[in-house]
């Protein structure tokens, strides 16, 4: 363990490995996805996806090294047990810092499936990071937005079907998708600009999560709800380059999906728009009130991370 060496010798060192990690790995983890599509062999295809997803699970082992060898890990964490690598799941967190990917990346790396996140078609063009997206099969989605569907109604709807189609891989294939539901980190000065009715959250956006669960219908049926409290200043990503917030709580729950909320279309049906509001609101309260009491005292049930993942 390097928490010897000053904060920003362990913030250049971890964003070195970051960076090699990222660019070590990116390289066979293209070869492999672009055979895919040099040979058309369905036995060829589905191991070199398998392939393409053990490198990123090994990315985030990286990853999770080199946290470990620049900080103590003092982190409380509770509601691990019950995953399965085999299920299929919609997983969410509060957010606060860039350290959320990172933190919930490193807890949940191979106990469920890879996380994936739902994105917008332009961000395929980013470099490398974009393609390495393309690669792992992350759904990437085309919205319309409300002026241009005033314009063209014919149009409504589609981006739900074409999404859908994005997922079909995924019906045969656990999936675990990734949304943050306030779109945002967290910052005092966004809670009071949105006028916030949450004591420490933002509002939620509940298109997002609903566009997700009705491309994949039924399949995806349990959520995990995981809520992050730093329990001090919340870091900046350097800062939690440098090993600095490390004293963070994180309670993990397997929550049911009610079955009413899947393969509904969120932009066309009023009466089931304002219904998913209402359960993503309740989520947010109980949230909300979990936040309070993490903040306000210790659990004696908590286990360390080292516990945890002994």
């Amino acid at each position: 363990m390097l928490s010897f060496l000053p904060p920003f010798l362990r913030g250049c060192l971890s964003a070195l490995l970051l960076g090699l990690n990222t660019l070590l790995l990116c390289l066979p983890l293209m070869v492999f996805s672009l055979s895919r599509f040099l040979i058309p062999v369905k036995a060829w295809q589905r191991l070199s996806t398998r392939i393409c997803i053990a490198i990123a699970e090994f990315w985030i082992s990286i990853n999770s090294g080199w946290m470990k060898l620049t900080r103590p890990m003092d982190w409380q964490v509770n509601g691990l047990e019950g995953l399965k690598k085999d299920g299929w799941y919609l997983v969410t967190c509060n957010h606060q810092s860039w350290a959320d990917i990172f933190i919930v990346q490193h807890l949940l790396n191979r106990r469920i499936p890879m996380l994936k996140f739902f994105l917008k078609q332009e961000l395929i063009w980013v470099p490398i990071i974009g393609q390495c997206w393309w690669a792992l099969d992350f759904p990437f989605m085309k919205r319309y937005s409300k002026a241009y569907l005033d314009k063209h109604p014919e149009k409504r709807g589609e981006d739900l079907k074409a999404t859908r189609k994005a997922c079909e891989k995924f019906r045969e294939v656990p999936v675990s998708v990734f949304n943050f539901m306030e779109g945002t980190r967290y910052t005092e000065a966004k809670h009071k600009q949105q006028q916030s009715p949450f004591r420490h959250l933002l509002k939620p956006r509940a298109g997002g999560t609903a566009f997700v669960l009705g491309a994949m219908g039924s399949q995806m049926n349990t959520m995990v709800n995981i809520t992050i409290s730093y329990n001090g200043p919340v870091p900046a990503f350097w800062d939690f380059l440098c090993g600095k917030g490390d004293n963070v709580s994180i309670v993990l729950e397997l929550l049911p999906i009610p079955t009413q909320y899947l393969g509904k279309d969120y932009s066309n049906d009023t009466e089931f728009r304002e219904q998913f509001q209402h359960w993503v609101n309740e989520l947010w309260t109980d949230k909300d009130n979990l936040l309070d009491s993490m903040n306000s005292e210790s659990s004696p049930k908590e286990t360390t991370y080292a516990e945890a993942s002994g």
